[in-house]
């Protein structure tokens, strides 16, 4: 039986991996995906977000490591949020003593609020934010800095896939933070691993070597239709057979290329949401910028919701004497930020990191900014709903869906990994 992987991102590759008939079809000339890295005058950035390795899933964890071999480093959390100009530890509840103490001591009381009153199921994220954490954590920080990651309204966002996800507090956790009282949150991603040398693409680069008899580049899906019990894949000139299909590249060129797709499928498709990112990546004449791993920034003044220090990570992401700093910032189709030419983008950028001196202008020498279409899924209270409809319709033409924009799903690289694993476990060996 030959199997057909369409996409070669982290998830297709892993796929590749697992699988002995296969091929893989990816539409660009470089594999990757959210996990490629641009190397250009001696720089190395994650050009689709700063990526870090962790998990609390051993097995999945072992995979990466052991893909990487000994280009590996490993790494001690020491991340920051930018509030009112200081720098305060995260996650937020585990920094509330270096908050003004009128700041802690709100923070501390609206979390014991919550606490006393009487438990009512939250009805959108923004309730969930309020009902978890107390008025003062949402308020001073997780609902700005979500509103500006998200770049949706909170009230229209669901709260059932935060649960898990996003850790409670435990309360022994925050009284000990308000007190000064050293504790960490997030333990599974205290510690983390990055590649030492070639940024997150050299995770890519070792699966890529594991499948290149199986990897098809530059194939383009334009059309896949059903021929005597197999599926036939074309890029408009070229076209594949194949007994199975995984789809593993965005679930909307996966709907687009397909015949015959009922219209309730097409009104539910355009209906999900999710929002693209600009990665700005810079170059610095710095031997040592700071010592963090990543900053968030929940103001809006600032176009960036978070700063990553890769060099931090890795040293050879940078010419020696130099640093590189990689800045995120999300967008939808057709707003402000989507409208704006990248230079201006990348001069703002600057300009407002300078301002809340994290770099200094006059210490760039290198910039550049690009662009990723699709980059995180936003749950909005029709979600489930509107999934529920694509995938009963490929559920019955037989087409299976693994990894971040197939599934919609937001994944990180690990859950990718295992929902790889899994599927091929039960769905093949099975």
């Amino acid at each position: 039986m030959t199997i057909g992987i369409l996409g070669a991102g982290l998830t297709g590759l892993t796929l590749g991996n697992l699988i002995q008939d296969c091929e893989i079809l990816e539409k660009n000339s470089e594999c990757g995906g959210l996990c490629r890295s641009l190397e250009e005058e001696g720089f190395t950035f994650d050009w689709g977000g700063s990526h870090i390795i962790f998990s609390k899933d051993q097995e999945v964890l072992d995979f990466m490591l052991v893909k990487l071999g000994d280009n590996i480093v490993k790494r001690r959390r020491n991340t920051k949020i930018l509030y009112k100009g200081n720098y305060v530890k995260y996650p937020f509840e585990n920094g509330l003593s270096e908050l003004p103490l009128q700041d802690n001591f709100e923070c501390l009381r609206g979390f014991i609020n919550v606490l006393i009153e009487t438990n009512t199921k939250p009805g959108n994220f923004k309730e969930w934010l309020y009902a978890t954490f107390g008025d003062g954590i949402a308020e001073k920080y997780l609902v700005p800095y979500n509103e500006k990651i998200w770049n949706y309204d909170l009230t229209k966002m669901s709260a059932w896939w935060v649960e898990g996800r996003v850790p409670k507090p435990p309360v022994e956790d925050i009284i000990k933070s308000s007190l000064g009282i050293e504790t960490e949150g997030y333990q599974h991603q205290l510690h983390f691993y990055y590649p030492k040398e070639g940024g997150i693409n050299a995770l890519i680069d070792c699966l890529e070597r594991e499948s290149r008899d199986k990897l098809i580049k530059e194939f383009d899906v334009n059309s896949i239709k059903r021929e005597d019990n197999n599926w036939i894949v074309s890029n408009g000139t070229e076209s594949r057979r194949y007994d199975k299909i995984i789809a593993t590249h965005p679930l909307f060129e996966l709907i687009h290329a397909l015949e015959d797709v009922p219209a309730e499928v097409y009104t539910a498709l355009h209906g999900l949401k999710y929002n693209s990112l600009i990665t700005v990546m810079l170059g610095l004449n710095v031997a040592h910028l700071n010592e963090f791993s990543w900053l968030y920034i929940p103001d809006m003044d600032c176009l960036a919701h978070r700063v990553a220090f890769p060099s931090n990570y890795s040293e050879a992401v940078a010419p020696e004497g130099k640093s590189a700093v990689v800045a995120e910032i999300t967008y939808n189709s057709g707003d402000v930020v989507d409208r704006m030419p990248d230079a201006e983008i990348i001069a703002r950028t600057i300009e407002e990191l300078q301002k809340n001196e994290i770099i200094g202008k006059d210490t760039v020498c290198f910039a550049k900014a690009m662009r990723t279409r699709y980059a995180y899924v936003i749950y909005d209270l029709e979600y489930e709903k509107r999934i529920a409809v694509i995938k009963r319709f490929l559920d019955d033409a037989g087409i299976h869906l693994v990894g971040r924009f197939a599934e919609f799903k937001y994944l990180n690289m690990d859950a990718c990994v295992r929902n790889a694993q899994d599927f091929v476990k039960e769905q093949l060996n099975g």
